[in-house]
């Protein structure tokens, strides 16, 4: 088995006036996130970014604006998904970015990762995150605390 690296990307897909692309897992139902995923060896974190919303939602971050919001979380790799790591490793780094579409987009879903999606205004996106570091991050885009 070839383990992830626990370095990983949070890309907030959003428009001008802040609605926010959420997607639900197919592993979980119920649980809602903006993309995320794992760095693979050799790419910059802006590559991952960009590959994770190509494979997630169909979209190609070159036609939008990805920034780069400068900061980063530490957390505990949730127990159902600590198979997926060395044996050794207990937390993820995740380093946040934001991707500004004009509009709400349809998303064309990964089917083995999401089953569906939905834009809602950036309060009620945070509250639906099962993640408090998205939810957060959400949050931030809403107070205008991210780069622009």
């Amino acid at each position: 088995m070839v383990f992830k690296i626990p370095i990983s990307v949070l890309v907030v897909i959003h428009t001008p006036d802040h609605q926010v692309l959420l997607l639900e897992r197919a592993d979980h139902p119920g649980w809602w996130q903006s993309v995320t995923g794992s760095q693979e060896p050799g790419e910059s974190l802006a590559e991952t970014a960009a590959r994770e919303v190509r494979e997630e939602t169909g979209l190609d971050v070159h036609a939008y604006r990805l920034s780069d919001w400068g900061y980063s979380n530490v957390y505990e790799i949730y127990d159902c998904y600590r198979h997926r790591y060395p044996p050794e490793v207990a937390h993820n780094t995740e380093h946040v970015f934001g991707l500004e579409v004009p509009s709400p987009l349809e998303a064309v879903l990964a089917p083995r990762e999401h089953i569906g999606s939905q834009w809602l205004p950036a309060a009620e996106a945070a509250g639906r995150c099962f993640s408090h570091s998205n939810a957060e991050a959400i949050r931030r885009l809403a107070d205008g605390k991210v780069p622009r």
